[in-house]
């Protein structure tokens, strides 16, 4: 039996998959770019096998698991770790299509592939899903409005997934990290804009993709009676943020212009003019 990792070209799939290997477990590293898989294969070795699929193409799901050589067929465990955000604009701002990449990969390629791989797993009474959320389905923020919906939704996914599947032997988990680093995840979000990504981590002591790769493998080698329903994982640096305030703009104050002063002399002169 095998793990299926996916995202695993890049960031926290990459280094999921190196510490799965390197612990001895043969895993199946899926994603879009094929040369990066490759290069994978050739520092990780046999028990990583490339697999060139694209999570938001339910046809392309199915095709790649028919591909699937006998001892990499069976998936024991499915890491679903692929997904992206895309722009950090205010709803009225920001671009729908931008929306829709959203929502296809980290929602409907996530439960199509979980779907099809849920009765094996069911029918071996085992199996392990470990979903990638993020704490943006908990903690909203200005600009996370659409990327932040569909971390809750794989949040919910699988809190339901567990009542779903209580008996079966088949465990649930939900990783939620925080700002973490050293990845493409801002570089994505920015459409290229390495300058304004790497700005986001200057001077933070940020979670690592290594940090995350070995929650997985923790999880993973827990006991089989044992389920750890959701962890949430943040830099020290990092914390929940202050519900915000918006006040409206005070009103302009008008200062009010006194008399003019009566001259210093205007007594002597008046009772000049009275005794005139």
């Amino acid at each position: 039996m095998a793990i299926l990792v996916t995202g695993a070209s890049a960031g926290f799939g990459r280094a999921i998959c190196a510490a799965l290997v390197r612990a001895g477990y043969p895993v199946v590293g899926a994603a879009r770019r094929g040369d990066k898989l490759e290069a994978l294969r050739e520092e990780l070795g046999g028990l990583f096998l490339p697999l060139v699929m694209d999570m938001a193409d339910t046809a392309a799901i199915d095709a790649a698991l028919a591909s699937l050589p006998e001892g990499f067929a069976e998936i024991d465990c499915l890491v679903n770790n692929a997904g992206l955000a895309l722009g950090l604009e205010p709803a009225h701002q920001a671009e729908f299509a931008d929306w829709q990449t959203m929502i296809q990969t980290n929602i409907i390629g996530l439960t199509y592939l979980t779907r099809r791989l849920l009765p094996a797993m069911v029918a071996r009474q085992s199996g392990y899903v470990i979903n990638i959320g993020s704490i943006a389905g908990t903690y909203p923020y200005p600009g996370g409005n659409v990327y932040g919906a569909t971390k809750a939704y794989v949040r919910q996914f699988s809190l339901n997934l567990r009542a779903d599947l209580a008996g079966t032997g088949v465990r649930v988990s939900n990783i939620e990290p925080g700002l973490c680093g050293g990845t493409e995840f801002s570089n994505v979000r920015f459409k290229g804009d390495d300058e304004r990504a790497a700005a986001l981590y200057d001077n933070v002591d940020y979670i690592r993709a290594e940090d995350i790769a070995d929650t997985v493998l923790w999880l993973y080698q827990c006991p089989p009676h044992m389920n750890v329903n959701s962890i949430e994982i943040m830099p020290v640096a990092q914390s929940f943020g202050a519900l915000p305030v918006k006040r409206k703009a005070a009103p302009a104050v008008v200062q009010e212009q006194p008399d003019a002063a009566p001259p210093k002399n205007w007594l002597a002169r008046l009772t000049g003019y009275l005794k005139g």
